[in-house]
């Protein structure tokens, strides 16, 4: 286990060229309701959420927690960054009992195309490579979302394995930073 949920949490906001990446507030519900009822964005995540069920449920401030990143440009939100563990009984993994953390991240439809995606996880990744230093960050993404696939590149992820799940090829690789 990578310890991610005993590490201290950054305690100001993690500042880039362009962007902020902090903690959620409750000025960031409307963002988020956007993002999780976008057909575009829902494209590769197993879909968009009806907007209304939205509304209806999401907290005062979603996203709240360790391991989770609001991206802001210019004072909005844009998107958001996840650590997560992944979960033991899913397929890829890089160590024989898994425990290995995922990186995770979507943007708004009108963020995507401008870098802002690999600028902001580049800056969360060189924070997690700070905070636990030589454990491995894992990502997995359909291997049919070119973007993702090319971002996990630049980011330096290495291909570990394809294969099958949720009805669709994924791409699973691993960044293992230098110890």
């Amino acid at each position: 286990m990578t310890g991610l949920d005993q590490v201290a949490w950054p305690t100001a906001p993690i500042r880039t060229e362009r962007l902020v990446l902090r903690e959620s507030q409750a000025r960031d519900r409307e963002a988020f309701v956007e993002l999780f009822a976008s057909p575009e964005v829902g494209t590769y995540v197993g879909g968009s959420r009806p907007r209304a069920e939205l509304e209806r449920s999401a907290p005062e401030v979603p996203g709240r927690g360790p391991g989770f990143f609001v991206i802001e440009l210019d004072g909005a939100m844009i998107g958001m960054i996840t650590f997560d563990p992944r979960a033991p009984g899913r397929r890829g993994h890089v160590r024989p009992g898994g425990g290995e953390t995922e990186l995770g991240c979507m943007f708004l439809p009108h963020a995507w195309g401008r870098g802002y995606a690999a600028e902001a996880c580049g800056a969360a990744l060189d924070w997690f490579a700070g905070a636990l230093p030589g454990e491995p960050v894992v990502l997995c993404t359909q291997s049919a979302n070119d973007r993702a696939v090319r971002l996990a590149a630049k980011l330096g992820f290495a291909e570990v394995e394809r294969f099958e799940e949720f009805g669709a090829e994924q791409w699973f690789g691993v960044r293992t930073p230098p110890a």
